[in-house]
This record gives C-alpha cells, structure tokens and sequence, in this order.
C-alpha cells in the first residue's frame, strides 16, 4: 500500500493540452425531463437514455449546481443518480441507471482520456454488493465498489480485476481519467480529489481495449441488494492526443478551473493525499461476476457460428446496427437480440 502522496511527490503532469471529442456536460439538462427528449428515432443531446427502470425519470436522473464537482467551473450542474428496487431494467435482476454517449464521433482510436468525477454521500450510501461504475460493455476497464476485502472501497479493474483501490469518502469528490491507448491495446489510471490536478497512479497495462464509441456506461449496475443509493457524477467528457490533467478544463462548454488528489499506487504526478493499494497482477483475464450490458430483455437468438478473433464475453455486446466488434460470444453463452440496435450474449 502507498500513500497518493508518494506518487505525487514522483512527477509533476502538464496541465492541459488534448482535443475533447465527445463532452458529456451536464449543462444542458436542466431537469429530468431533457433526458427524456433522446429516444432512438430521435438522437439528440449528449447523451442517449434508456437503461433505467420502470419508473420516471426523475427517479432515476436529477441535475442541479449542488450535484457537481465545485472544481469543475465549466459546467453550471452536475448529476445525481438513483438506483433502488424498481431500477430494474429489461426485466434483467441487477440495478441500473446509466447513460450513453450520443455521437458520431469514434471514441475508440488512437490514444484516449475518459475524464469523469464520482462522489457519494452519507446519505443513500452505495450497499456493499458488487458494483459496476463508469464501465465499458466488454468490462476491459472500469470502477466496481463491493468487491474484496474491503466492500466499500473504490476499485479501479481491468477485466474485472482489481489493480487499484482507494478509500471512498463520503463528500469527497475523486476524479479520473482512464489512459486508453486502443492501438497499443493497453489501459492506465490518472486520478485524483477536490480540485487537485489528475496524477498517474497506474501505469499502463495489457487489455482488450475496444468500445463501439456507444458502450461506454456512465453510470452504475449494481449486483443484488434492493436499497435506495444516489451516485454523484460531474465532469464528463473524452479527449485524444494528449492528457488534460486540470480539473475543469479540457472541454468546449465553458470555462476552466483549478486542482487536489486521491490514493495510489504506481506513480506519477502532482500534490496532495489519500490513501490507496495497487495490484501488481498484470492479468486482464475476465472475471463474470461482471455484467453490463446496454439493452436486453426480448429472447430471440441470433447466429453464434464461430469465426476467427476475439469473442464477446457473458453480458458484452455481440450486434446491432452500428456495432462492429465481436459477433460470437464465448461458450456457453449465446447472441440475443434485443432490437435493431442491440444484441447481447446470454
């Protein structure tokens, strides 16, 4: 285990540089209702909004000022989302309330920064079954909560395996970038708390990078477990080329802004604390406690004849108009539409 600060003290990052591709602001959701206006015949806004439960909207998705991270000067609301009993979706078990990036833009290329801020409060607290935040339809990288010996950390995973983790502190906002070179196929982590600029606290290593510039969940599945739980999420958005490591900056909405640190392990930039614990195995093998997903339920199957290359894991997209990744998935699992725009191995 080693403290953030051990890793800022080894390098100090540039402060920002990169193109912003895709801007996930919450700016122009001035309410629960603007998300409604996405729909498949009609794709606008930043975001497309279908993976929820029965319930509104407003259940599940609420924007205001108080939802944001303060650093984040260029965005004027952040976003509050729900899960609890009713988040069921598709008539799938497991919890959810995630978005979507709506874009033409190919957020699968060359070398990428996924930036997002997460917080959680005291109030509605994330449970301590496994948790899925801020995760891509292959599972290759992303947050789980729920998982190891402690059940309330913030675990950052590649092919759902545990690499990093940090305390996770109510009222505390931590900030990451996920370092994805696509060509190179390999993965890292920059992060961050508050306002302090993103740090590298892992290196890059191995994975099966991929994403469809559509299977990106900004937001979270939860495993089991039927509370009522409220995730914070503020400063959205995807930049190539090179790494802006200021909190607030890097985007075509407005503004810029200032920086302070999270926990970590393998190293690089910046100044100021947390605690945190690396994992040194460099395995990128799959693990199916993971699930995610990005539209499911109706049960009609579609071809799994084997062909040469990488196959879909249990729960990863595997078809529909737009999709270019893997169409077999791997045994026993099987290729199931859902609609036009989404099939998933089951």
């Amino acid at each position: 285990m080693k403290s953030f600060a051990t890793a800022l003290l080894s390098l100090v990052a540039a402060a920002s540089a990169g193109t912003v591709v895709w801007d996930g602001s919450f700016t122009p959701y001035a309410s629960s209702s603007d998300f409604d206006k996405w729909s498949w015949s009609n794709q606008v806004g930043a975001y497309q909004w279908y993976i929820h439960g029965s319930g509104a909207t407003s259940a599940y998705l609420n924007t205001d000022a108080s939802y944001k991270n303060p650093a984040v000067t260029r965005e004027t609301r952040g976003l509050k989302a729900t899960v609890d009993s009713t988040s069921h979706w598709n008539g799938q078990t497991m919890m959810r309330t995630e978005l979507i990036p709506q874009t033409t833009a190919n957020l699968g290329t060359g070398q990428m920064y996924y930036h997002f801020s997460v917080m959680r409060k005291s109030t509605n607290p994330p449970g301590t079954s496994e948790h899925q935040v801020m995760f891509f339809e292959s599972h290759f990288t992303e947050l789980k909560v729920g998982i190891g010996s402690d059940l309330t950390a913030l675990n950052w995973c590649i092919g759902g395996q545990s690499k990093w983790s940090t305390a996770f502190t109510p009222g505390v906002w931590y900030n990451f970038a996920y370092d994805i070179n696509f060509s190179g196929s390999t993965v890292g982590l920059w992060a961050s708390t508050g306002s302090s600029p993103l740090v590298r606290v892992m290196a890059n290593q191995a994975a099966s990078t991929s994403t469809n510039s559509a299977d990106w969940h900004v937001g979270v599945l939860r495993l089991g477990d039927s509370s009522t739980e409220d995730w914070y999420i503020s400063g959205v958005y995807i930049e190539s080329g090179s790494l802006t490591t200021s909190i607030g900056s890097g985007t075509v909405t407005t503004d810029s802004s200032t920086s302070v640190p999270v926990s970590s392990s393998t190293p690089v930039s910046s100044t100021t604390p947390v605690s945190s614990t690396s994992k040194t195995s460099s395995s990128t093998s799959k693990t199916s406690s993971s699930t995610s997903k990005t539209s499911s339920t109706s049960k009609t199957t579609s071809s799994t004849t084997s062909a040469s290359g990488p196959k879909a894991t249990h729960w990863g997209q595997c078809g529909g108009i737009g999709y270019s990744g893997a169409t077999v998935c791997e045994d026993p699992w099987v290729c199931t539409r859902s609609n036009d725009y989404y099939s998933q191995c089951l």
